[in-house]
């Protein structure tokens, strides 16, 4: 997996997120609202997992107001699932949270999603409470996580704009 690179996402990764987004995700998020979560959106904060040609293959999400990180979304190319990208993804966004200044993060996931579970546990998630039929596609339940063991802050950190 040394093939596959981390980077903050920028305006021209929009249609290759948003292609991963639609084919991942019942209720999927429009091209327009990724545009402008790198536009518009001072809150947002987005990474890409990419190959060596520049292919994306998965991204990752996170809305920072305060202290607070609220991960949107993370997704991972099917093609590309099952090789730790995705934990990868989370883990790098947990860092530049924290790089940020954030104490602690949050997020819903789908009660069935037990792959997505095990990987937000073995990075410090811990359920805190149920979102009932949460999901507009099949009412489905979310799982509300919390991680307040957030990880050191890099030291050499920069942030640069997209």
């Amino acid at each position: 997996m040394s093939n596959v690179n981390l980077r903050r996402m920028t305006v021209e990764d929009v249609d290759g997120v948003h292609a991963i987004e639609e084919a991942t995700f019942a209720k999927p998020w429009s091209r327009q609202s990724f545009y402008e979560e790198m536009t518009r959106n001072v809150c947002a904060r987005y990474l890409v997992a990419e190959t060596e040609s520049g292919e994306i293959i998965g991204f990752a999400g996170v809305w920072i107001v305060m202290d607070e990180g609220h991960i949107t979304n993370i997704a991972v190319r099917q093609d590309w699932r099952g090789q730790g990208i995705g934990k990868r993804l989370t883990a790098a966004l947990v860092q530049y949270a924290s790089n940020l200044g954030v104490s602690y993060m949050t997020l819903e996931v789908r009660r069935s999603n037990e792959t997505a579970q095990h990987i937000y546990r073995s990075l410090g998630f811990q359920q805190v409470g149920v979102r009932k039929r949460y999901y507009e596609d099949n009412g489905e339940d979310a799982l509300f996580m919390v991680c307040d063991q957030m990880p050191p802050v890099d030291p050499e950190f920069t942030e640069e704009n997209p």
